[in-house]
């Protein structure tokens, strides 16, 4: 338990510094991939989440989800993961999350309010033109910020659709 807030600590602080070296990206419009982060240890309605992007337009089929939960038993799918899966050195020994950093999305929303080292290293690390989160999360981390609570998913894909439509139009 302590060793682990002690990691958590080192990698937020090492995260600080990494942000002051923010990635450029371009965004066209036309959404094709997305790739999403869900915290499963605060928001469980991922099959209403994953609806509701589908009723946007998003193909099911072009969804690329990866789950953190708190403890991840060993009948759990390859794309449930933990702090377990973070070394001390910054370095995830997950094949799957190493797979979903990799993936170039052309929009990647970190579902998740909660200040975790691991979710926020694989939102930086993540190679995607726009990037979208929530407003409790550090503003340096995404490029769309949107102000609500993950349990309002319905207020959350409106307000990401209405700013992808004002972002195509221009």
């Amino acid at each position: 338990m302590f060793l682990s807030y002690i990691k958590g600590f080192f990698v937020k602080r090492k995260l600080k510094n990494i942000f002051y070296d923010v990635k450029s990206s371009t965004f066209s419009g036309a959404i094709k991939t997305v790739g999403l982060i869900i915290d499963e240890s605060h928001f469980l309605e991922r099959n209403s989440l994953m609806k509701e992007l589908v009723e946007n337009g998003i193909l099911e089929e072009n969804i690329t989800i990866i789950t953190y939960k708190n403890s991840v038993s060993k009948s759990g799918t390859t794309a449930d993961f933990s702090s377990k899966d973070l070394k001390s050195n910054f370095e995830i020994t997950n094949a799957a999350v190493n797979d979903f950093i990799s993936q170039d999305f052309d929009v990647l929303i970190s579902y998740y309010e909660v200040d975790r080292p691991i979710l926020m290293l694989i939102t930086h690390c993540s190679i995607a033109k726009l990037k979208v989160g929530f407003a409790s999360i550090d503003k340096r981390l995404n490029h769309l910020i949107i102000d609500t609570t993950a349990e309002k998913n319905e207020v959350f894909t409106n307000e990401l659709f209405k700013y992808l439509k004002r972002i195509k139009q221009n």
